[in-house]
């Protein structure tokens, strides 16, 4: 347990910060798992939208280096990568 008045400051900031970086960790998972349901229906402009939305916040969590910007480069690389699939199988 932290014994000085700095460490239990820091403590109650990292319990704030943490509960911040779950909420945005969410979203990210949110994002990813929209495009791929939409992927999974089947309509590609519908698809695409939807990508172009969670593109910038896939970017705004990479920003805030919630997650590193080379795990959300691979992320967006994935969708986009299922969305022209779409296009090659349709």
């Amino acid at each position: 347990m932290a014994n000085s008045a700095q460490a239990r400051k820091r403590a109650r900031q990292a319990l704030v910060a943490r509960a911040q970086n779950a909420s945005q960790r969410s979203s990210l998972r949110t994002a990813i798992k929209a495009v791929r349901k939409a992927v999974a229906a089947g309509d590609k402009a519908a698809a695409q939208e939807v990508f172009n939305k969670s593109v910038s916040i896939i970017d705004s969590i990479a920003d805030k280096d919630i997650v590193h910007k080379n795990a959300a480069a691979r992320h967006k690389s994935r969708l986009s990568a299922a969305i022209k699939a779409m296009g090659a199988a349709a």
